[in-house]
């Protein structure tokens, strides 16, 4: 296989520096503030078998640039609210910091949680479990 001109993990970097990264901490203390609109990219069965941050909302990676665009027909008003902080995670940062870098290229003002839900309950985290 030819060598990438780029790596994912350079990829990551480079969003990183770009976009703004919440920890975890500072995403628990702000659960109750109903400006905070936290953005879980996820897999459904990486929800499923995880748990996830009660209150969240789901939007599958693969759908998030179109559910953001009110020109598009896939659009999800909850991504249309005025005055609201996004805040998207994945798993472990990676997904949600292109993800972020990506919207923030769209004009959609995002930040995503750092470390991602892998440290979330470790940290003090609540997390919700569907049935």
């Amino acid at each position: 296989m030819p060598k990438l001109k780029k790596s994912a993990a350079e990829m990551v970097a480079e969003a990183r520096a770009r976009i703004t990264e919440i920890e975890t901490p500072d995403l628990i203390s702000m659960l109750d503030d109903p400006d905070v609109v936290v953005v879980d990219i996820r897999d459904v069965r990486e929800r499923q078998r995880g748990g996830f941050i009660p209150g969240s909302v789901h939007a599958p990676r693969g759908m998030v640039e179109f559910w953001v665009d009110p020109d598009s027909p896939y659009f999800k008003d909850v991504f249309g609210q005025e005055g609201k902080r996004y805040v998207f995670h994945c798993a472990s940062g990676w997904r949600s910091a292109l993800t972020v870098a990506t919207l923030q290229d769209m004009g959609f003002d995002a930040a995503h949680l750092r470390e991602g839900f892998s440290t979330w309950a470790a940290q003090g985290g609540p997390v919700e479990r569907s049935d």
